[in-house]
Formats: structure tokens, sequence, C-alpha cells
């Protein structure tokens, strides 16, 4: 932190600007008000900044995080998301203490990319209200919520509200193409405040302030007896927290050159900047990517930047409260509109549904269950059609070919004998996993061997066998044996062989040894049995071992 002071410092202020209008509409789409934004973003950046494991990462209120919070509030009230932070703030430490966080990089890019866009969607339909500048609707599910606003502004339109978001939405939007570097949305922001300031002193209605003053909110959690409804919810937030949180956290590294964040550690700082958020009346927090983005390219080089963040904002919760109280929702509206805009990557969206017809699926089917259901539901289902999707493609790799065995037949046997062992014996080859989703199909193709006396399996090249596929095995050679055919394997491989023994399904093969090491050699135990069933003529008598001279 001592190393690069001032870009850290310069890094810092413009994030703070930045995250400005940013906290404030999170903290009154959460439902809990403009203080709870800007509490959350002062209390949890600082704590993130220094006991999680990113360099880089800002952390605050985030658009993801308020559509898992909305229905939290319809619910249980103020009370309940103060609780369910906590809650889930105790989980991502115990996550850390687990060291779950190598596992979250496990989750596809569609499912990412299908919730994000999903997310942004519901964020858009929150600010309807506000940019329409009628009193929000009761309800929880955003799509009926924005309809009776729409309809509620029907009757009575306000035209003034609408310009207002509008402009604001369209300044962010044009300002972030023609100028990245410089903080739009806080001159947006200052432009539409000015201007109601203007028509209020004219005398017209007020526009959707936001309530006077940033008052320091008063705590209140749930009795201990409804813990048990929140847990579901908690785990919800604490889930969403640790997916986004590291996303951002990897998002930074790519930024940037030598900077790797240590998953389980930034658990444990967004844990406890989750259980530090809601003791100052805040809302459950996680990595933001924007403002962890914009950090980046503001030149910070350590966690002083994200520090400078937090404190940035706390002068303005200390000094500007009446200020700040000026801001029309309108124009929160506006920049939360820009910011629904802004997080949906078009070029990874059609990466992602031009690479496979699966990944379109998973990622649409995220993107709509987000948006009809809600976030979890949404990452759960995506997952599942993920995973099942995913070993479809692991099954169908999985292959039983016939193969010619005369190239393996010993030397040494007549061209009559040789005929004979290829008419008698068939070999096959397993390649792939053999599992459960790819097993059964082996043995339909196994039962159905043409009429032969032995047949070989070979199975060095299978990658992986679990309990269901060693059980088919044996089903397949025990139909086999009732057919009167003799199977033998080849080529097992260690850590294959404990699957199979467990089941028996070694048990099954003979005669002679369990299995063979190599072909050559299981086609030789093959021709010891058919030369002692009498299938093969009489062995020749072994040729005699020339005499000795003696020695001289």
């Amino acid at each position: 932190m001592r190393a690069h002071p001032r870009q850290d410092l310069l890094a810092g202020l413009t994030v703070a600007i930045v995250a400005l209008p940013l906290a404030l509409g999170f903290g009154v789409s959460s439902g809990l008000g403009a203080e709870a934004g800007l509490a959350t973003a002062v209390v949890a950046g600082a704590l993130a900044a220094l006991f999680g494991g990113s360099n880089l990462q800002v952390s605050g209120p985030t658009g993801a995080m308020t559509v898992v919070l909305v229905p939290i509030t319809a619910a249980h009230g103020p009370s309940g998301v103060l609780t369910v932070g906590l809650l889930a703030g105790l989980m991502l430490v115990a996550l850390a203490l687990a060291r779950a966080g190598r596992w979250m990089r496990y989750v596809p890019a569609p499912v990412v990319e299908g919730f994000t866009l999903g997310i942004a969607c519901v964020i858009a339909l929150q600010q309807v209200p506000g940019a329409l500048g009628v009193p929000v609707p009761e309800g929880d599910r955003v799509a009926a919520v924005a309809w009776r606003a729409a309809v509620e502004f029907a009757r009575q339109p306000n035209w003034t509200a609408v310009a207002l978001s509008l402009s604001v939405a369209a300044v962010m939007l044009a300002g972030a193409r023609w100028r990245p570097t410089v903080p739009f949305s806080v001159v947006a922001v200052a432009a539409a405040t000015a201007v109601t300031e203007v028509l209020r002193l004219d005398g017209a209605e007020p526009i959707g302030d936001l309530p006077p003053g940033l008052p320091a909110p008063s705590l209140s959690f749930l009795d201990p007896s409804a813990l048990s409804s929140l847990l579901a919810p908690a785990v919800a937030v604490a889930a969403l927290a640790a997916l986004e949180s590291l996303l951002s956290a990897s998002v930074a590294d790519g930024m940037t050159v030598g900077q790797r964040h240590d998953p389980d550690r930034e658990l444990f700082g967004q844990g406890l900047a989750n259980i530090a958020s809601p003791l100052f009346g805040g809302v459950p927090a996680t990595g933001a990517i924007a403002r962890t983005a914009v950090n980046v390219r503001g030149g910070a080089r350590s966690r002083l930047a994200a520090l400078t963040h937090a404190g940035a904002l706390a002068a303005v919760v200390l000094a500007a409260a009446p200020l700040v109280s000026r801001i029309p929702l309108a124009a929160l509206a506006g920049v939360l509109l820009a910011t629904a805009v802004r997080m949906v990557e078009v070029g990874s969206l059609r990466a992602i549904t031009r690479a496979t017809r699966s990944d379109a699926a998973v990622l649409i089917l995220t993107a709509v269950t987000t948006l009809v259901l809600d976030l979890v539901y949404a990452v759960i289902a995506g997952l599942l059609v993920a995973g099942a999707l995913a070993l479809r493609a692991v099954a169908r790799q999985a292959r039983l070919d016939q193969v010619d065995v005369t190239g393996d037949i010993p030397g040494g046997h007549g061209d009559e004998e040789r005929a004979l062992l290829a008419e008698h014996i068939v070999a096959y080859r397993l390649d792939g996993p053999l599992f459960f989703a790819a097993a059964h199909r082996f043995l339909l193709e196994l039962s159905e061997v043409a009429d032969v006396r032995v047949v070989i399996l070979r199975m060095s090249r299978v990658t992986t066998v679990d309990a269901t596929g060693a059980l088919v095995l044996k089903d397949a050679i025990d139909r086999l044996h009732r057919r009167g055919i003799t199977v033998l394997v080849s080529g097992v491989r260690p850590e294959q062989r404990r699957a199979l023994e467990s089941v028996g399904a070694l048990d099954a093969v003979g005669p002679g040894d369990r299995d063979w090491s190599s072909t050559p050699e299981a086609i030789r135990g093959a021709r010891e049995h058919l030369y002692g069933a009498g299938v093969l003529p009489a062995a020749p008598p072994p040729p005699a071992a020339p005499a000795r001279e003696p020695s001289r």
C-alpha cells in the first residue's frame, strides 16, 4: 500500500464517484433506503478490502444482490434483510474455513452469463416505477410490479420523471463510449438534481425525492424463533455473494499482470463484511464487477484504492447527507437502467450462443428462470441442466468397437490355426468412461455379440469405471456365460481394478487368470481354453530341446 499511494488514492476517489449513485440506487431498490446502500458501501467496502483475498476488489451493494433481497424485504421487512445478511456472513466464513473457494471456478460460463442477463432484466424492471414517477405497487414479482406501474402511469402520466430518467441513462451510456474515464453518472445525477430544484422553486410537484436526510438506521433483527424461515434465503445470499465476489476477483486478475486472488481468503473477507454490514444498517454485499473494473482501469495497485473508496463515501455520509437527500428517484432509476444495459456483454452472449446448442440452452434457461422465478432457482436449474448436458456429451464419447485379433495372435502358429483362432475369438475395445450415463449402452451392445467361443474385452483405453459401470459389465459377462461364451479381460488399469473387484466383475472372468495384462496374453489364454474344450485340434507337442554336446 505504500508503494504507489498517489495512483491508489486517485483510483479510489474515481471509484467512489462512480459508486455513490449506485450505492444510493441499490439501497433504494432493496427496500431499506438510500442510507442502507451507503452504509453497505462504506462498511463492507472497507472490511472486504482489508481482509479479502484480492488486492484490487471493490465491494458493496450490487444489482444481483438487490434482486435476491427484494422478495426477502417484501416477506420479512428490513429486519429480515439484516438477519439474512448476518447469517450469510457466518456461512461465508464457514465456507472459507472449509476451503470451498476453489469449487466456485467450476460454475459454467453459460450459467454465469445467463443469470447476469436475467439480473440485468430484473434490475431494469425494478426501475420502472421510479422512472415513470409513480409509487411502487405492491408485490414481489418484478414483471407484475412493472406492469402495474405502467398502468398507473397511463392514468396519470409524469413525463418529467420519464425525461429525467431517460436523460440520465442516455448521458451515462453515451459518455461511457465517448470518455470512459469520466464519471458521467455523477454529472448526470447532479444535473438532474439541479433541474428538479429549479422545478420545485417554480412550484412543480416533487419528482420522487429520497427521504429527507440520511439518519442512522435503527437496528432490528428478527426473533430467533423465526430464523428457520430465513435459512434458505441466507443460503441463497451466501451463494450469490461467494459466486459474484470470486467472479469479480477473477475479472480483476484477468485485467492485470501478476495479480492472483486467494479465493478462500476472499470468502473470509466477504464473510466479515456481511457480518458487520447489518450491524450498521447495511444490506448484504458482494464484490462488484463494474466498480472493480473501474478501480483497475483507474490505475489501482493495492488495497489502498478500495479503502479510499470507502473513506470517500463515509465523508459523503457525514458531510453531504442533506445534498444527497435531494436527488430525485427518477435520476437514480436512470442510473440503474444504464447499469443494467452495461451489464449485458453482447459479445459474450453471441459467442456462447454460437458455441453449441447446449450452451445456448443453458444460458437462455438461466436467464428466463432468473426473470420468472428468482436467482437461486436460476443458478440451480442452470447447473443441473449444464451438468446433465455435460454428462450426455461425456457418455457419447464412450465406445465399444470390434477389433481384428489376427495381428495379436502370437507367432509360431500355422495359417490353419490362425484362421481357427480368428474364427472362434472376437475382441472388443472399450474406449472412454464406463460409468452410469453410458454403461447400459455397453450392456446392450455386448449382449448382441455374435455366437463365438471366446470374447476378449480390451480395457486399456477405459478412462474411468464407477459402481454402475462395473455392475453392468458383470451383468454383460454373466449373460455371455449363459450363452456358453467365455469372456477374458485384458489391460485393466490398477485404479479401475478396485471398482471391478468390489462388485465381483472380475470373478465372472475365466477360466484361468481373472484378467490379462495384454491382448496377446489373453489370446494365449483363449487358445489354451479352446484346445482344452476340443474346439481346436490337439496342440502339437512342443519341439524337443536339441541334445547338448558333452563338454570337453
